[in-house]
């Protein structure tokens, strides 16, 4: 067992002069973190204990805002996020189980890592959890990985389920660091591998996140989340799709979707969003603003399934959604 420090921190001030520029790790309700050092793959020194930041869901501005130390089920159950954005509590309920939506936290969610089993595998060459060792995925058994946006140095992909709904609702994530605050779309936060797939986010070191914000958006009121896996319950996305869609006299007017499954990051389909509106909302333009969005896909020897599978859920998704439209 390795010795590490503990500290609670009172506020989110008191948590950001706790980590003391990035050498402690911040715990939230530990579901991934607690994982990560009983497997060895983080060795904190220092944890800092920011279950005591807010947990409130706060009408702001017509939107929500969401404390970070809520909890993942709180978040679910909430009346405002079921009607208003009703892909994000589907996507939640989506992931993991129900005892770990009842420990996690918004922020947590947020940054938690990659589940690729070679990640995990300390036996295994890992770039991001060595760099510049390597990476056995790309040669490996790799049909959960990555087919968008990976690099030579990594193909692992995002975990979250929620984020994929907050990519799609246009999130702003509201940060603290010793400087003071800052907001970011949530589409930024998270990086593309490239050659330093260590690095999550775009997060200092130190930073936390305190809060997350969903503006007032009207469509997302019809939204959807739809999650294709292995099996029926607690298993990570081959593919997902959180979509959102307004029909006016049969044309798009507006629409949002986001993938996951797919990427190092939630992928906002922003191609297959601009092909879309403004033209039939029909399922072959559907199908074709998809096969857009997914042409610059790669895929590894046991994931080129990945391509055609999110082509059809975002056809199916969102001819479902129209479908629905008044």
């Amino acid at each position: 067992m390795r010795p590490f420090t503990y500290a609670r921190a009172a506020d989110a001030a008191d948590a950001v002069r706790l980590a003391d520029g990035g050498r402690a790790r911040y715990l939230g309700g530990g579901t991934n973190l607690v994982d990560l050092a009983r497997e060895t793959v983080e060795r904190p020194e220092a944890l800092v204990d920011v279950t005591g930041l807010s947990t409130a869901i706060e009408e702001i501005g017509g939107g929500l805002l969401i404390g970070a130390a809520a909890r993942n089920a709180a978040v679910a159950e909430h009346r405002a996020v079921r009607t208003r954005y009703p892909a994000l509590a589907r996507a939640i309920v989506a992931g993991a189980s129900a005892q770990i939506r009842n420990m996690a936290t918004v922020g947590g969610n947020i940054l938690q890592r990659t589940r690729c089993a070679y990640f995990y595998d300390d036996g295994s060459r890992c770039n991001k959890r060595r760099p510049e060792q390597g990476c056995d995925a790309i040669e490996g058994f790799n049909r959960g990985h990555a087919v968008l946006g990976a690099s030579a140095a990594c193909v692992a992909t995002h975990p979250s389920d929620m984020c994929v709904a907050l990519a799609a609702f246009d999130a702003t994530v509201h940060l603290r660091n010793a400087d003071g605050e800052r907001t970011l779309p949530i589409t930024d936060l998270h990086r593309l591998p490239g050659n330093r797939p260590d690095l999550d986010t775009v997060l200092e070191p130190g930073e936390l996140i305190t809060a997350v914000e969903l503006p007032a958006l009207a469509l997302a009121a019809s939204s959807a989340y739809r999650k294709v896996r292995d099996r029926a319950s607690y298993a990570f996305a081959l593919v997902s799709v959180a979509a959102a869609i307004e029909v006016t006299d049969g044309i798009v007017s507006d629409v949002r979707i986001a993938l996951g499954g797919v990427a190092h990051k939630p992928w906002r389909a922003w191609t297959a969003e601009a092909a879309l509106r403004g033209g039939p909302a029909t399922a072959e333009r559907f199908r074709r603003a998809a096969e857009e969005e997914l042409a610059s896909a790669v895929a590894l020897r046991h994931n080129a399934f990945k391509i055609e599978l999110a082509e059809r859920t975002i056809t199916t998704v969102l001819t479902d959604l129209a479908g629905e439209q008044p």
